[in-house]
Formats: structure tokens, sequence, C-alpha cells
């Protein structure tokens, strides 16, 4: 299977399945003396774990990782950094029935018409537990970028029909205000969501899909401050064409939007353009419809930037499909599934944008003289 190698100069590869002996990655390109420990890493992979609320699957995982190479007395090497996560709660009989049939909304089918023979236990490579190794090696992008001065904030904008109110540039002045610690009241909601009000009117609207055997899907939004401008290649390397690509390898992902995004197009140019002027000696922009990126390079503006998630496939309820003899049958999904993918991806958007934003900081380094300069 080609494709699990993410990055041209920070470079990760996953591997592993649901319901196999681990998950894991490599992440190779990480420059030597990084301060990096165990600790750094387990505060992404907690936040997307499973059996946090009833509002995930209530399989109990741990998702304690381990560090297998890479790291010296407590700093990385500049070796390929090695990373497992062994799974403790495997219960592949809840799926041996789908051996037999394809389950709508999943990957049961196009896997069985492209390789003839797939791992059907929880969905194998295709699984949401496959992004343990995108966050793992995203803690490291995102500490990296921590000590340059680059700053994440990625959060639920809506769940199912309910969307927050404010606009990323009111969470922005929040946080420039010093009001109270946005950041804490994400990590704290059940649904990473920065508004307690619409929280509170997600939770109604999901304790309903669950009574009702349905799921549902939702809106992540990230914010990423204090990038310089010139990140990003004018061509098929643009910032915005590689964080849509990272964006929408996530299994579940249906749609990207980079600062007005769809919007845009019901927009005139004297409305959409983004005016300039400089502010103590630097260039400022009036407003940011363009999400901090223009012509693929990012212009200094907050990256802003939008995924939309699908409902979660597996639901209880009757559905119509085939199986693998072609016939129609009718199905009702059994197993430990979550209601709603949304809150656990918050933190997958946040380190896929890491990676991408890291490994074109690092090309950045050979676009001109100046930075080749010690």
């Amino acid at each position: 299977m080609a494709g699990s190698t993410f990055g041209k100069h920070f470079q990760i590869t996953t591997w592993g399945e649901s319901h196999g002996k681990g998950i894991g990655v490599v992440v190779d390109g990480c420059p030597a003396g990084l301060t990096l420990c165990k600790a750094d890493i387990q505060e992404f992979l907690d936040r997307r774990k499973p059996g946090k609320s009833k509002y995930s699957t209530p399989r109990k995982e741990a998702d304690r990782v381990e560090i297998l190479s890479g790291v010296f007395e407590g700093r990385t090497t500049g070796t390929p950094i090695s990373l497992v996560v062994f799974n403790q709660d495997q219960r592949s009989r809840d799926y041996g029935d789908i051996a037999t049939y394809y389950r709508p909304g999943h990957a049961d089918f196009t896997f069985d018409e492209k390789y003839g023979f797939r791992d059907y236990r929880g969905g194998g490579r295709s699984s949401g537990r496959e992004t343990i190794g995108r966050v793992a090696g995203g803690a490291i992008a995102i500490k990296i970028l921590n000590q340059l001065g680059i700053s994440f904030l990625t959060y639920a904008r809506t769940i199912g029909p309910i969307s927050i109110p404010q606009t990323a540039e009111d969470l922005l002045a929040s946080m420039h205000n010093n009001k109270y610690s946005l950041q804490e009241h994400i990590l704290s909601d059940s649904f990473y969501m920065p508004d307690r009000a619409s929280s509170e009117k997600a939770q109604e609207y999901l304790d309903n899909c669950m009574k009702e055997l349905d799921s549902a899907g939702g809106i992540v939004e990230g914010i990423i401050t204090g990038v310089p401008a010139g990140i990003g290649e004018p061509v098929f390397d643009k910032l915005d064409a590689n964080l849509a690509k990272a964006i929408f390898s996530i299994g579940a992902v249906k749609g990207f939007e980079i600062g007005a995004g769809f919007a845009a197009a019901a927009a005139k140019g004297s409305d959409n353009n983004d005016s300039i002027h400089i502010e103590e000696g630097k260039p400022c922009f009036d407003t940011n419809h363009a999400g901090g990126i223009l012509g693929g390079i990012s212009n200094g503006a907050p990256i802003i930037f939008r995924a939309a998630f699908k409902p979660t496939p597996s639901i209880a309820s009757i559905q119509q499909t085939i199986n693998k003899a072609k016939e129609n049958i009718s199905i009702s999904i059994h197993g430990r599934h979550d209601p709603i993918i949304v809150p656990r991806a918050v933190v997958v958007v946040e380190c896929m944008a890491a990676l991408t934003l890291l490994d074109l900081m690092l090309e950045n380094q050979g676009a001109a003289m100046d930075h080749l300069q010690i």
C-alpha cells in the first residue's frame, strides 16, 4: 500500500491497523537538539483518545505513547523518531459480520475493489485510529513551531446545524484582550467549542441523534498566528494547496476552505480584496478574506481555515447495502462507534496543519541565499 508517507523535509510515515498490535509513526527530518519527552506527545494524544465522554466511542484505550528511537537524554538526535501506541481494547468479534458485506459510508467496498482483500476489523488502515500516528508526529511539529512563535487555535465551529456565533476574528480579539483563557475553555469543553451556549445546544442536538440511532457531522476551524510572510511555494506546493491535501487526507473530511472560502464566490472584488497599509513600519491587512495566504504564500496575517466532517457512517439504524455475493441486504451496525467524529478530530486537524506548515518552512530555507547564510 502506497501513500502512508506525508511531507518532504519534515516527513511522517504512519503504520498499523485499528485492531492490530499497535499504531505508530516514524518521523524523519526533525532537527537535532529539540527537547522532547513522552509528555509532550501524550498531551495531544489525550485530546483524541476514545472514551472521554458519552459522545465518543466507549472503546477504552489509554493511548500511551512510547518513544523507540531518535531521542537521547531528553533531546532529539536528528535521526528518525519512532513512536508506538499499543492497542489494548480490541474486540474484533464486533466486526465479524462486516467481512461479508459493505457498510454504507465506509471504505469497505472501495478497499475490496482496489485490493481484493481487506482488514475488516474496525476498518484496518481506513479506521480513524490511524490518526494516532498523525497526532504523535504533529505534536513534535507543533513544539518546534511554538518555539518559533507560531501558535494554533483549533476548535469545533459547528456541530450538526449548531454553529458558534463568533467569527474567527472575534476569537482572535478575545485572545488579544486577555479577557479569558480561550484555549483552556476549548480544551475543557466536551465538543471543543469556544462558546458555552452553543455547546449546550449541540449536546441537546446530539442526544436526540443518539436516541434516533443516528449520528452527526460538523466543521472544525483552525487559526494559525505568528506565521511569517513568505512561506509556501507559488505553483504545485502552495501553502493552501498543501493544507487542503493534508486536511482532506483525514478520513471523514468532505470539504475545505481558506479564509472567506466559498463565500468569496458571491463577493465582488472590491469587497473581497484585502487592502494593505503600513502600521508601525510593517505591512498590515485591513481584512483577511484571503485567510493569510496569497498566491499560495503566507502574507503574515493569521491563517484561517475550515474542514467539514461528514456524520459518522457507523449507525445502528437500518440501512440498505449489498454483500460480497452482490445481494441486496438490510443491516444495523453494532459495536463501539463515535456518534460524532468532530470533537476528537479537532486535534487531528491541528496536527496535520502543523506538519504542512513546518514542512514548507523547512523547504523555504532554500528559497534565497539569505536564508542559507548562518
